[in-house]
């Protein structure tokens, strides 16, 4: 079952995401995707605009830290209801 939060995440993550990947879910990889270091920080970017919150990382820390769809998600839903 998916929530809201997690359809607007899938939805930013999939606007960087190679054209032909393919259907996203919360177990798939970023690098499936297609998405690289700075796509990642621009995802961070617009989803810290998106729900008013600080992501606390840089990029590298970001890149290694958040492989999956799945925990781009539970990192912005932490935020986003503490």
């Amino acid at each position: 079952m998916t929530d809201q939060l997690t359809f607007e995440i899938l939805a930013e993550i999939c606007k960087h995401a190679q054209p032909d990947a393919n259907p996203v879910t919360l177990e798939t990889k970023l690098t499936d995707l297609g998405i690289h270091s700075l796509e990642m920080a621009d995802i961070l970017f617009d989803l810290e605009t998106k729900y008013g919150i600080q992501i606390e990382t840089d990029t590298t820390d970001a890149w290694s830290n958040l492989q999956n769809v799945g925990s781009v998600v539970e990192a912005v839903r932490a935020l986003v209801e503490h």
